[in-house]
């Protein structure tokens, strides 16, 4: 079986379409978990699989995401962006768009720079969600919008903000990296009661008001060296504080992406994705 590995700011991704992976097995999340294991398998956060048929016309592709957990989960951000590559750079697609169904609705990716395996897009993301009921956040009174929440996390009181790109979002706010275990704090969070789906979560350190940097623990993951749904998140927590402008660079551990809450309420992400290697499944 063929498969191809791409990375967007170290956020890794096994890419196979559909038609391959369809002869090695039929159970996909099981699969997802052998093959992103990064000592017996080929290693990445996640799979993305490239399906062989799309359900929308005015898509495409359409894709279904794994986590290394082998659950499966609506959309990564890095990911579409890393599926979006492996079709201009391995095959071929040509167009200067492309539009890339996800469990949460179809995403148009516009290329902006080509090198070999290198190719940089702006992403259209999504209309974000900000209500408990749509993130899922289980909160007494409903409310609207999640900003400057508290709860007990590990016998301390933690203020998050909560927000939904197709998957659920805790941001939290930091002065410094280092002056927390922010790991231990995200596996916690990650299957906090609140959370009836668990939950991304990002620690947000604000640096002027159109530059943050974050770090991130996925659901279903654990560290990522960065997460493009999860910049979202952060982004949108810092502006719905007053922290940033509504156009944001977000620093990651490996680089930066760009983050704009456009007028219209969609949010646009603009990074980069590369080829890694591509190999053969044996197994």
């Amino acid at each position: 079986m063929q498969f191809h590995k791409y990375q967007a700011l170290g956020n890794d991704f096994i890419v196979i379409r559909e038609s391959e992976l369809r002869t090695v097995t039929t159970d996909y999340g099981e699969f997802a978990k052998r093959i992103c294991d990064r000592h017996f398998g080929a290693g990445a956060d996640g799979m993305e699989v490239v399906l062989d048929r799309k359900k929308a016309d005015d898509a495409d592709y359409e894709i279904r995401l794994y986590n290394a957990d082998g659950g499966e989960t609506p959309i990564s951000g890095n990911g579409t962006r890393c599926v979006g590559a492996f079709l201009y750079v391995a095959e071929r697609w040509l167009k200067p768009k492309i539009r890339i169904a996800t469990a949460v609705g179809i995403k148009t990716l516009t290329l902006l720079d080509r090198e070999g395996g290198y190719c940089e897009f702006r992403m259209e993301v999504g209309t974000p969600k900000f209500a408990s009921s749509e993130i899922p956040l289980n909160i007494d009174p409903p409310l609207a919008q999640v900003i400057r929440q508290r709860f007990q996390v590990d016998g301390q009181e933690i203020e998050f903000t909560a927000t939904s790109m197709g998957n659920p979002h805790c941001s939290i706010f930091v002065d410094d990296f280092e002056a927390l275990d922010w790991r231990r704090l995200g596996a916690i969070i990650e299957t906090h009661p609140a959370f009836p789906d668990r939950t991304n979560v990002e620690f947000v350190r604000v640096l002027s008001r159109d530059e943050i940097e974050v770090r991130f623990w996925e659901r279903g993951v654990g560290e990522t060296l960065a997460s493009g749904t999860g910049s979202c998140g952060a982004a949108l927590a810092a502006m719905l504080n007053g922290l940033v402008e509504r156009k944001v660079q977000v620093k990651t551990a490996r680089g930066a992406m760009e983050v704009e809450w456009r007028a219209d309420d969609v949010v646009t992400q603009t990074g980069e994705a590369r080829a890694v290697f591509s190999g053969e499944w044996i197994r």
